[in-house]
């Protein structure tokens, strides 16, 4: 068994290389990584280092990160229905903007044609209804509010918080090196793998669509959208982008909440601005240089984890527009080679949840690839969190990636432990 998986390995090394030099469309410089936004209860992002991200006249790192920090209740907009009172609420390990153990409800059912439909969700004792999402929000701000799962939403599954560290970097790939991943991906893998690529709506620029890459169905392709969205759905506020509220029920405030402050930024405009100046996550350079971590490293790649799971990515050159012409690549940004090992596209590796948000009917059961940086700092995984093991979420995989299972099983016990090894490093 060891001579057939170091032959199988071996065989492998020089294609899977060849794919690795496809990805890297051209070559950039490093982008600053680091867990540089500590979580303070006295001058919240005063001791914060951004990735260098020129502020609007007036605004700081620090201002944006206490905006993001911000505690919200119904005076200020919190619901009717939300998740949390605050960004960092949910995005806080282990600084802000990380990811978090925290999940969200999705569910909804098919009608007769087989299509998802998004759930109708009595409250108020039947009197008013909330629809046109999928999510149902754990709280309200009253009782008549409350959201309950129907019996008739029999597909149901849990969503984690997904970190936003280093997003900015992710905002500011070129569409077209998307594409080219996800081109690449069935020579590498004799067919099995073809990440899906979807266009999805830019809020901040009507009628435009971008390569979407944000959220676990890829629903936006901007952080501003993907913020927008988060804060309407996850806290109940609305905005300029996502101005009506999903319920009036015990509803206390105008629409839309979030208003411009005295620099003329509502609180959208402070969250993108933060995220957009985080820095990557960063590798344990320690663990990295250990000779198991850079073995398991090389059988990784060797048995094609990183076919979806994308080492390095280059961003897109400064000055050039994106989100349909409402954002350009700041220096900051521009030019900068991350390693997320992640593709941002959507996949069926056999864990999919059946729900249906931007994409076609077809990614239903198709999730996007989990950007594994930061991964030491996660006790559980996969999307719904289910996996307790790095192991444990490995096996689950199948689907496209049911050959490369195979060849992670096929593995001895040591390579196996050098792999997780690896994994703890990032």
């Amino acid at each position: 068994m060891r001579h057939k998986t170091a032959v199988l390995i071996s065989g492998l090394v020089t294609s899977l290389s060849l794919a690795i030099g496809l990805i890297a469309q051209h070559s950039g410089s490093e982008a600053p990584a680091g867990f540089t936004t500590p979580i303070l209860a006295t001058n919240p992002g005063s001791q914060s280092v951004s990735n260098g991200l020129s502020e609007p006249p007036g605004d700081t790192f620090a201002l944006d990160q206490m905006a993001f920090e911000t505690i919200h209740d119904s005076s200020t907009g919190l619901g009717p229905l939300f998740n949390a009172s605050s960004c960092v609420s949910c995005h806080a390990n282990p600084v802000s903007g990380s990811a978090s153990q925290f999940t969200e409800i999705r569910v909804g059912h098919r009608d007769d044609n087989g299509t998802f439909v998004n759930p109708t969700v009595p409250i108020n004792e039947g009197q008013n209804t909330v629809g046109g999402r999928s999510l149902i929000n754990d709280r309200a701000i009253c009782a008549q509010a409350q959201e309950h799962v129907p019996e008739a939403e029999n597909i149901r599954t849990l969503r984690a918080v997904l970190n936003t560290l280093g997003d900015g970097f992710v905002e500011a790939i070129d569409d077209n090196t998307l594409i080219a991943v996800a081109q690449g991906q069935p020579a590498q893998s004799k067919g099995l793998i073809q990440g899906e690529v979807i266009q999805v709506a830019v809020l901040e620029a009507p009628g435009m669509t971008r390569v979407a890459r944000f959220g676990w169905k890829n629903q936006h392709s901007s952080l501003l959208s993907f913020i927008a969205d988060a804060y309407f759905n996850e806290m109940g506020v609305t905005n300029r982008l996502k101005p009506v509220d999903s319920t009036t029920v015990c509803k206390a405030t105008q629409d839309p909440e979030d208003q411009p402050d005295s620099l003329g930024m509502t609180d959208i405009d402070h969250f993108a601005q933060f995220i957009r100046g985080t820095q990557a996550p960063p590798r344990d350079a320690t663990l990295a240089a250990t000779p198991d971590a850079q073995a398991g490293q090389t059988l990784f790649e060797s048995v094609g984890c990183n076919i979806c799971h994308v080492e390095s990515i280059t961003t897109a050159a400064a000055g050039t527009s994106i989100n349909g012409g409402a954002y350009t690549v700041p220096d900051a940004l521009a030019n900068k080679t991350i390693h997320p090992f992640g593709d941002y596209l959507l996949h069926d590796i056999g864990t999919g949840d059946g729900i249906v948000q931007a994409g076609p009917q077809d990614t239903a059961n198709k999730m996007r690839t989990a950007p594994l940086w930061g991964l030491r700092t996660k006790s559980r995984y996969m999307h719904d969190l289910a996996s307790v093991t790095l192991k444990a979420a490995i096996v689950r995989h199948k689907g496209e990636a049911r050959e490369v299972t195979r060849r992670f099983n096929a593995l001895t016990a040591v390579q196996q432990q050098q792999i997780m090894t690896f994994l703890n490093s990032l």
